[in-house]
This record gives C-alpha cells, structure tokens and sequence, in this order.
C-alpha cells in the first residue's frame, strides 16, 4: 500500500472514531470507544474555536484517548532500537502532529456518520480487539464498513494503539513504508522526520 493510500485509509479509520455515535459497552475497551468518541466531534465542530484553538484541542484529545508515541515507535519498526533516544523522541514528536493533520483535513468527509460499538475480543493479555461498524444514514442498502480498534491496557490505563479498516491493520502498514523509506536513506531518521514535516504541511495546505 503506498504511502498517501495509507494514509487515507489511517484518516479515515481515526476520523470516524472521532464522529462516532457512543455505544453501551461492557469492557473497559469498549468504554474507551463507546464514551470518547462523542468528544472529537464536538471540537471538530465548536464554532466558536478558531482553527489553531481547534487544531490544540483535538490534539489533545487524541493524546488523551490514543498512545501516539508508542505507535509512532512501533512504526521505526528494527530501526527503533538502532536509533538515538533523541531520534525517537523527535520522531514521536513529528509524528503526533503529522496524524493530527491527517485526521483534521479529513473530519468533514464523515459528517454524520456514526460507528456501532459491536462487541469486542481479546487479542491477548491486556490487548483487546474491539469491533464496530461505519453506518452512513444516508445510504440504507449499503454494508456497513468494518472499523475496529486494538486496545492495549498493559500500562493500567487502556488506550488505543491501532485501527483496521476493512480488515486492514493500518499500524504494520505504516511500519511497512518507513522502514522503506529509513532502508533507502540508511536508517536517516532525521530525513524520515523532515518526509513526515513535508507530508503534514502538504496537508495542512489543502493540497
């Protein structure tokens, strides 16, 4: 999967999270899917924020419910470890507002649409699969799409560290193009972080 498709299909699995109707749920998992997605539509929404308000609000959002440092990591894939803690960090740091990026230029394409919390499994100790469904209301006949989100709790505190759309797990995807891309640049992550600066402000610019 190339890069920019991925990263449609990474926007579009976060975005729905985010402007998702909430659900009755009976695990911690699905309470963290159930219960917080009502909150990134509503400040993707407020009117009375201004863009920048809005941007700082949803980012904070996002960190609050997802762990973007450790998904950002897992993406450096052998890499992760070869690398500086500086690097990481860095890394982390461009990475978190790369996705910001990604989700806000897409929220307006799922404008009422909801997500149905429909149950979830567990993946292993302290990691759990919780599945749901896209419904467009405008579209009656359609199939739902599958969305699901892995839900690891292993620090105390259960956050989101993955999404899948339509069976495709869109962390191993994301590993999969960065470690291309640190293979041709010889593990250069700060070439990787400067990639991931053009890409957000390639988005932020509507282009």
């Amino acid at each position: 999967m190339r890069l920019a498709a991925f990263r449609r299909a990474f926007a579009a699995a976060v975005i729905v999270f985010a402007f998702a109707a909430p659900a009755a749920a009976s695990t911690p998992a699905e309470d963290l899917v159930a219960n917080n997605v009502h909150k990134g539509f509503d400040i993707l929404n407020d009117t009375h924020l201004t863009q920048d308000q809005r941007r700082a609000a949803f980012e904070d959002f996002l960190i609050g419910v997802t762990d973007l440092k450790r998904v950002s990591i897992f993406t450096l894939g052998p890499y992760g470890e070869k690398v500086t803690q500086a690097d990481r960090d860095a890394f982390a740091t461009a990475f978190q507002h790369y996705a910001v990026a990604v989700y806000q230029s897409y929220f307006q394409r799922y404008a009422g649409q909801t997500l149905k919390v429909t149950g979830s499994r567990a993946n292993a100790p302290a990691d759990d699969i919780v599945t749901t469904q896209m419904i467009d209301p405008q579209d009656q006949g359609g199939r739902p799409l599958e969305v699901d989100f892995r839900v690891r709790s292993d620090t105390g505190t259960p956050v989101i560290v993955d999404f899948s759309v339509a069976g495709i797990w869109l962390a191993p995807a994301e590993r999969d193009q960065f470690v291309a891309f640190l293979a041709r640049d010889g593990g250069n992550v700060e070439a990787l972080i400067a990639y991931l600066d053009q890409l957000r402000a390639h988005i932020a610019s509507g282009n």
